[in-house]
């Protein structure tokens, strides 16, 4: 049996599995009239915002056919990359909007359902997370495995085939096909940059506007129906952390498994060596089905019981990967490679270590959470710097972690030689296959992120829903798990994106040699070109961010205004006699978030163009490094910052010093203020722009080799 049916056969298993997770959720009862009709507010909501998002982000994929079509014509590209860039945003989108669609159907039904015990609250939600994780895992093995396939077929023509001199027809058939499926992930990062960067300020423009007004100023609690924001806010929940978080992880996923493959024809590995990432995708996602029935609880579980019982499901998923990935090296690449199961390994355990690493600085069930919480007395100044410096302090293990993934990968892979070498490929093969292994089991892990939103809603639900005390209790743990698990999340996605930009790099590297077998690299930092690529590449994050934070900034500014008009001008809105005008926040939030992503979009799409064109392939390898260290370091300082000012704010919450109301919470409500678009806005964001540089370079590195200037 030839092993690379296995991806069509585990993507359709995939789609068919969220599809039964879906009937199930829809199964449970909304609940009463009013539970049904804020859950209907709620999805409109979203629906009219990515309707909005898809219309402004089809002008733009129009005019990236069209450039891309006119370079293919003229013989920079394959012609078949225009309509693969296309396919790639297209599944990156509908992703997305699947997952948004059952997240916003699942919201009331989780409140409903946490009515009848935590354990059933905690299965909805999770159910409805899974529909998304499935589903990304499903459409993204779906789209590489269409393409491989046709492209085998195609190229399986010598006359379509262009072969260079002493190379046989098997060598050159995969070299082709690698090399165009290597420029297919371009639409996947440009939809994911603009689903994360649209959908994060919508998100935190209203998060922030809401808590402002209404917890600081007003004193009123969070999701109060009297809070005008509290739609939007709950509809930003959706389309950020859900639609936004699945189409990020969406092109990471495709990332590493065609830059694998890509790598693996520079090591000589032939097809086999191709085939290996996408049927480890396959494996993944039967491992992950598998762990997804292992996930419960009890009644009355504290936050570390609940916290189990989503790792117990991801564990066993991770182990099962590891038992079967043996066989599948040791068969399909022989004995003698078997150093490229251990590259598996380590990008298995790099992922459950940045996950952990990541719990440990943002859950308030250790100690740097309570600490922080703590500094909260003495006022938001003081929270704020704690702050950030627990955000610094955060980012030595991750980086640690990284690095000693990369060293044993390459190492027990056989890396070794200089750049351009069998060996030297051999070990950056391995380096993929470490972040494939990491990505493997995508489908149960991004399923405990997408659950948080789906219970933060529930909560909300809940509370405005007049539920009563018990079923807030469940949704609020539910909830605060839903931080932590979206802070491990964003980790993971973090860890990810690192090693998925690393095999970008030297596949980038691979394809100017594709390209120009004579090209030689020079890639001393004494090389102006390649330091001052280190210099702008280091630069583009803290760019990225600031754009992306002012833009929070600026239309969270238009919320509060918002706001504060109804409190003041709606007579009887404040003692409850008269509803507030939720649309106008909604509708605030989505003209901002369109208008703000275009420049930092823009950004992303340029810069490796401009860089190239003055500098040269050279000048573009500084740039990536350069956006990948920083990148990859402020990406994690902003996501932990962020998540651990949310969970003091929680702490706070439970009783703690003080509890709701007091100063300290007050000040705790202004840290997670400032922590919103750190780690839902800008720091995920970044991870995506780190690989979308790499994508655009290998999409224009012909055009680059042909007219550059230095």
């Amino acid at each position: 049996m030839d092993l690379s049916l296995l991806a069509p056969i585990g993507s359709v298993i995939a789609l068919l599995f969220a599809v039964y997770l879906s009937r199930r959720v829809m199964k449970e009862p909304e609940g009463t009239d009013l539970m049904k009709k804020i859950s209907l507010a709620v999805r409109k909501g979203a629906n009219a915002y990515l309707k909005r998002q898809y219309t402004g982000v089809l002008i733009f994929f129009g005019i990236m056919f069209v450039i891309l079509f006119i370079l293919a014509l003229n013989g920079f590209l394959t012609l078949f990359v225009p309509f693969a860039f296309i396919t790639g945003g297209f599944f990156s989108a509908l992703s997305g909007f699947i997952g948004m669609k059952i997240a916003t159907a699942a919201n009331a039904r989780t409140a409903n359902s946490a009515h009848k015990s935590l354990n059933s609250g905690l299965k909805v939600a999770f159910s409805s997370g899974a529909v998304m994780g499935f589903v990304v895992v499903g459409l993204g093995l779906l789209d590489i495995s269409f393409w491989f396939f046709f492209l085998k077929f195609w190229y399986a023509d010598p006359a379509h085939l262009s072969m260079i001199a002493g190379q046989n027809m098997a060598d050159a058939q995969v070299q082709a096909i690698t090399s165009a499926m290597l420029t297919f992930g371009m639409g996947a990062s440009s939809m994911a940059l603009f689903a994360r960067v649209g959908g994060g300020i919508f998100t935190k423009a209203a998060d922030v506007g809401a808590d402002l007004v209404g917890k600081v100023e007003a004193g009123i609690p969070e999701d109060d129906p009297r809070n005008p924001a509290v739609i939007a806010d709950n509809v930003g929940d959706n389309v950020g952390d859900v639609a936004g978080m699945g189409a990020d992880l969406y092109e990471s996923y495709v990332g590493s498994i065609i830059s694998t493959a890509a790598l693996a024809v520079a090591a000589g590995l032939g097809f086999k060596g191709v085939t290996i990432p996408m049927i480890m995708a396959a494996v993944g996602i039967l491992a992950s089905i598998i762990g997804t029935f292992f996930v419960s609880t009890k009644e009355g579980a504290s936050q570390k019981n609940l916290l189990s019982a989503l790792r117990r499901g991801t564990w066993i998923s991770a182990g099962l990967v590891a038992i079967v990935a043996f066989p599948l090296i040791y068969f399909g690449l022989g004995a003698d490679k078997i150093g490229f199961y251990f590259a598996i390994l380590s990008g298995l355990i790099a992922g459950i270590l940045i996950g952990l690493t990541t719990e440990y600085y943002t859950s308030d069930s250790y100690k740097p959470t309570q600490k922080l919480s703590a500094t909260s007395l003495t006022g938001p100044a003081t929270i704020i710097i704690g702050g950030l410096s627990l955000g610094m302090l955060s980012t030595v293990l991750p980086v640690i972690i990284v690095g000693i993934s990369v060293l044993i990968s390459y190492t027990v892979s056989g890396g070794a030689g200089g750049i351009g070498d069998f060996t030297f490929n051999q070990g950056l093969y391995g380096v993929g296959l470490s972040a494939v292994g990491m990505l493997s089991t995508l489908g149960i892990t991004l399923a405990t992120d997408a659950y948080g939103p789906v219970a933060d809603n529930a909560g909300g639900i809940a509370e405005m829903a007049g539920m009563g005390a018990d079923v807030r209790k469940r949704t609020d743990a539910l909830d605060s798990l839903g931080n932590t698990t979206a802070a491990t999340g964003k980790g993971f996605a973090i860890g990810s994106a690192a090693l998925t930009a690393l095999t970008l790099i030297a596949s980038f590297v691979a394809e100017i040699k594709v390209l120009d077998p004579n090209f030689q690299f020079e890639l001393t930092i004494l090389n102006p070109p390649v330091l001052i690529g280190l210099f702008v590449g280091g630069m583009l994050p803290f760019l990225f961010a600031s754009l992306t934070m002012d833009a929070v900034g600026r239309a969270a500014q238009s919320i509060v205004i918002e706001v504060r008009r109804q409190f003041k001008e709606i007579v009887g809105l404040m003692e409850g006699k008269a509803e507030p005008d939720y649309e106008s926040c909604v509708d605030i939030c989505t003209r901002s978030a369109q208008k703000e992503m275009i420049l930092p979009a823009l950004i992303a799409v340029i810069s490796p163009i401009i860089v190239g064109l003055i500098l040269g392939v050279n000048g573009i390898a500084g740039m990536l490094a350069g956006a990948t260290v920083s990148g990859f370091i402020l990406a994690v300082m902003m996501a932990n910052s962020g998540g651990a000012w949310d969970n003091a704010k929680k702490y706070i919450e439970s009783g703690k010093h003080g509890g709701k109301g007091s100063d300290a919470h007050k000040a705790a409500v202004v840290g997670d203020t400032v922590g919103d678009p750190f780690k839902d806005t800008s720091g995920p964001s970044i991870n995506i722009l780190i690989k979308l540089l790499s994508m655009v370079s290998i999409v224009f590195a012909s055009f680059i080799l042909t007219f550059h200037i230095f």
